[in-house]
């Protein structure tokens, strides 16, 4: 506030407009997330059940993983920036149905998942730069014949209902006269137990997740995955369309992450190390794909 302006008002007024332009946020003009997150000092982090090892329920049913603690960062960032003594992350669970929803009403401010940026879902909400990415392939019995797409001809396949696989293999079966029955499950742990009990023949979902829910059961070795990519899938978490410095402080702190490192280390943390529920490692190194694409951090993606 100019000086020259303060001295022409009279001192109760001066007194008063000193101790509002205290108050003013931060971030003047702040878009409605931002401004929501100074006024509560809380961000609200949606999560998954049993994306494993992204977003998942540990033994306490707190909510961890890979991209859980990618968030946490995120949020210690957010506080940096804004200059908040505290900045509370507070919980919601979502599932594969309703997370897209969530962000767009505006009921959680990141979704910390394994979710699909592409362009019919960028319509709706907006992503930052990926933490990972991956392809749709099959879980099967460790005993099952199946190898490729074209052997679940008329058998039938699982997938998870709000997911890029399940639309993926619906328009693969159509395309092809393949004659799959596909199936919807709620969430992926009753999609893997499907499979194990013999209710289908197949789980098509990203193959790092297919890999941590096999990792998790109570007998691993019953389980394998197969077949080619159905698809290529770059993973990022989710965050509403209308506050670009949101977004703005989000991209950069994810950019700040993979080039300094850190990202890597938490990478390391829940695809090479012992993770919970089996306590057991993925033993995932980083493929190519995200070592390539995080030598040049965006969020921009094709598709």
């Amino acid at each position: 506030m100019p000086s020259r302006f303060l001295s022409s008002v009279r001192p109760a007024a001066r007194a008063v407009c000193v101790t509002l332009c205290a108050l003013a946020p931060l971030w003047v003009g702040a878009g409605p997330v931002l401004d929501r997150i100074q006024r509560t000092g809380t961000v609200v982090l949606a999560h998954r059940e049993s994306s494993v090892p992204f977003s998942f329920l540990d033994q306490d049913r707190k909510p961890v993983g890979y991209s859980i603690d990618l968030c946490l960062k995120l949020v210690d960032a957010l506080r940096k920036k804004l200059e908040l003594k505290t900045l509370t992350p507070a919980f919601v669970m979502v599932t594969p149905a309703n997370r897209i929803a969530t962000v767009e009403e505006g009921k959680a401010d990141l979704e910390c998942g394994s979710t699909t940026n592409n362009a019919e879902r960028r319509e709706k909400v907006a992503f930052t730069v990926p933490h990972y990415i991956t392809g749709a392939r099959y879980l099967v019995r460790a005993d099952s014949p199946v190898q490729v797409v074209r052997d679940f001809k008329g058998r039938k396949l699982v997938s998870t209902s709000g997911t890029t696989p399940l639309k993926a293999i619906t328009r693969s079966n159509i395309d092809h006269l393949l004659g799959i029955r596909i199936v919807e499950a709620a969430e992926h742990a009753r999609a893997v137990e499907m499979v194990e009990t013999g209710e289908a023949e197949g789980f098509v979902m990203d193959d790092v997740l297919l890999y941590g829910l096999a990792a998790g059961r109570p007998d691993p070795d019953r389980l394998k995955v197969v077949g080619k990519f159905l698809t290529i899938e770059p993973l990022a978490i989710m965050l509403p369309k209308n506050d670009p410095q949101f977004k703005q402080l989000v991209d950069d702190e994810m950019k700040r992450l993979i080039r300094s490192g850190e990202a890597h280390a938490v990478y390391d943390r829940w695809f090479s190390q012992p993770i919970p529920p089996a306590n057991k490692p993925l033993n995932l190194p980083m493929n190519y794909l995200l070592k390539d694409f995080w030598k040049y951090p965006t969020d921009q993606v094709p598709g």
